[in-house]
């Protein structure tokens, strides 16, 4: 699955399944400016680190050509697309692919000062592209490297979504589950449902039961039950950035869900490509947490479910302390503790 992040050259922008109105319909986003890459990304009409990062990169590129429309060729465009691109870097503050992705840009422009924006439009639109099949090759490789840690019969727990709607295609967190089908495992998923947002529900069940692998939906709060029960051997979760001693930031729950797989003797797995590891992050407190609107929490879809002028807290991650978690699979195999020397050393 990787049609839902498209560059349209017919269009001259960047076409985004819409994933607010997942499973039910599939509609599409189209961003010709830099304001609709941040509403997109704001909203969450696309979501995931890896794919917010790949909406940054082409982002950086539609910044250029906006900058074109707007300043007189003998005009200071520099400065303005300086601002455009740091815009994009803030549109949302937890997930560090979407900096990764700014800053790859940048330092690429750095290199090339003698660019004229026709010439940096066109070399970003090309980078992008680069950017964008190399997150699917790396989500490949993660599988290949997590595939082995799951058995044959293995029911694999999933927090939130990090499968190919999260990622430009094949996923995080459901790239070893894949990947040990292909094997010819027998592989079941418990997806949770992932509350406020529902991306356990309404987006990994999607994408797997698309892709034919057993998939049932648990609410958050059955955890617990099933782990006690035995239903469930494995956990992988994806994670929106790792600080550079192995605490990992993924969506709300993660640690609820990583607290019981301790008590219940679960191996717990983070799956992530490097650039979601952080290491000038060095620890998990570190890593700002999202307050989003009230709204998510207050109303499923348009029905209102908390009585009028009651707060809410919507945070919107968690981080995972590294004592709880098993592995770190990347694309540079699957790294243990010690997290800060196995980080370190990933880094020299």
């Amino acid at each position: 699955m990787t049609e839902h992040i498209q560059y349209s050259p017919e269009k001259d922008a960047l076409v985004l399944l819409d994933q607010r109105y997942l499973p039910t319909r599939e509609e599409w986003f189209v961003c010709k400016t830099v304001n609709d890459i941040c509403e997109a990304l704001v909203v969450m009409v696309v979501r995931g680190a890896p794919a917010i990062g790949v909406t940054a990169a082409y982002g950086c590129y539609l910044a250029a050509r906006e900058v074109k429309g707007l300043v007189p060729a003998d005009g200071d465009w520099k400065s303005l697309l300086a601002a455009k691109l740091e815009q994009i870097a803030l549109a949302r503050p937890t997930a560090v692919n979407l900096r990764w992705a700014v800053r790859l840009m940048q330092a690429e422009w750095a290199k090339r000062p003698e660019f004229s924006l026709d010439e940096l439009s066109a070399f970003w639109l090309a980078k992008a592209k680069v950017v964008h099949a190399e997150d699917i090759k790396t989500c490949m490789v993660i599988g290949q490297a997590g595939m082995d840690l799951l058995s044959d019969g293995d029911t694999v727990m999933t927090h939130c979504n990090a499968g190919a709607l999260a990622t430009a295609g094949y996923g995080t967190a459901l790239a070893p589950i894949r990947a040990a089908v292909a094997q010819g495992k027998k592989i079941q998923v418990i997806a949770n449902e992932t509350r406020p947002f529902l991306q356990g529900a309404r987006l990994t069940a999607y994408e797997l039961y698309r892709d034919g692998i057993p998939v049932k939906v648990a609410c958050d709060n059955a955890c617990a039950l099933l782990m006690q029960r035995g239903l469930v051997q494995k956990v992988i979760v994806g994670a929106d950035r790792i600080a550079a001693n192995g605490d990992a930031a993924n969506k709300i729950g993660t640690f609820g869900v990583a607290l019981l797989a301790h008590e219940f003797g679960i191996p717990f797995y983070v799956a992530a490509p490097v650039s979601t590891i952080d290491p000038e992050t060095a620890e998990g407190s570190l890593i700002p947490i999202e307050d989003r609107t009230p709204r998510e929490v207050t109303h499923v879809g348009t029905t209102q479910i908390t009585p009028d002028g009651v707060g809410v807290f919507n945070y919107a991650f968690d981080v995972t302390p590294a004592r709880l978690i098993h592995g770190i699979i990347t694309e540079r195999g699957v790294l243990t503790a010690p997290y800060t020397e196995a980080i370190a050393k990933l880094f020299k």
